[in-house]
Formats: C-alpha cells, sequence, structure tokens
C-alpha cells in the first residue's frame, strides 16, 4: 500500500496540519482553502486463521517471503464482510479447503504494517490446494508450535496458552 499524499476530493498534495479542536494529534490534511479533507490513516482490517486440520496446525509462505518463513492465513477484510466469513473465504481461497469457524481468538494492532488482525481459530477439512499468493505449506504438530514476536505471533501465543 503507497502513503497518501494527495487530497482524495481535490487532488492538492497534503501537508502536515497541526492539531484541530480535541484532536491532539499531527495528521495529514488539505490546506487547499474551503476544502477540509483529512487523512486520519486508520488501520487496516486485516483476518487471520488459525487453521487446525487434524492434530497439525497449517502454516503458510506468501510469494516473496523469505525462505523459511511461514505464518498464518491472512487477508483483508472485504467491504460487507464479516470478519468471520473473511476468514473462511481467505482460507477457501488460499488453501483451497472448507472450515468451520470455532471462535475468535483476539485482536491485535500489527503498528508496523497499519493493520488491525482480527484473528480466528478455524478447523479445516479436505485436501490443500495451494491458492496464487502462496508458494508453500506446512502442518506443524500443535505440541511443537511456537509463536512468533510479530504480528499474528500474539494470536497464536494466546491460543496456545488457553489450550494449556
Amino acid at each position: 500500500m503507497g502513503r497518501t499524499t494527495y487530497c482524495l476530493r481535490c487532488a492538492t498534495p497534503l501537508e502536515m496540519r497541526a492539531p484541530r479542536g480535541d484532536d491532539d494529534r499531527d495528521r495529514l490534511g488539505c490546506p487547499r482553502e474551503g476544502c477540509g479533507f483529512v487523512h486520519y490513516d486508520n488501520p487496516l482490517p486485516v483476518v487471520a486463521a488459525i487453521v487446525e486440520r487434524g492434530d497439525d496446525v497449517v502454516l503458510v509462505r506468501n510469494k516473496g517471503w523469505p525462505e523459511g518463513m511461514f505464518g498464518l492465513v491472512t487477508g483483508f477484510l472485504e467491504k460487507g464482510e464479516t470478519p468471520e466469513a473473511g476468514v473462511l473465504r481467505e482460507v477457501r481461497e488460499e488453501l483451497g479447503v472448507e472450515a468451520t469457524c470455532e471462535g475468535l481468538v483476539g485482536v491485535y494492532a500489527f503498528e508496523m504494517r497499519n493493520e488491525l488482525i482480527v484473528a480466528y481459530h478455524v478447523k479445516a477439512r479436505g485436501e490443500i490446494v495451494l491458492g496464487a499468493e502462496l508458494e508453500g505449506w506446512k502442518a506443524v504438530p500443535v505440541a511443537k508450535l511456537k509463536p512468533w514476536p510479530f504480528g499474528t505471533g500474539a494470536a497464536v501465543k494466546d491460543w496456545l496458552a488457553r489450550r494449556a
């Protein structure tokens, strides 16, 4: 995602503006008289799935990720879609399997990417057929699954703690 640099109303280059009213943050805004556009740069909602399949959790590797790096199935929530429907859609698109939503794991700020991750535990069935965005997958026994220190790793940590 690129950074917004022009007003979405009038195409004037945005400038950093001092806080106004009860808003205590500097924000990009339109300097053009009468426009008033403010770019809030709110985080994007992302759904994530801890995909349990039998006694394993399925981890995926996106194209372009460093060799050996695997994570959860994730994707952007689409307009008009509930988070539960979104996470099941992502599992279907990325793994080619049907799944059931077992419950919300948690909601996590991923500030590095300006995202808000809504993580679910899902149970999947069927033969995995990778979608176009993925380069690989692996099944990790639940007993050997270890959380990672960023992004969806916090959801894995919380899910494992609840299982203990």
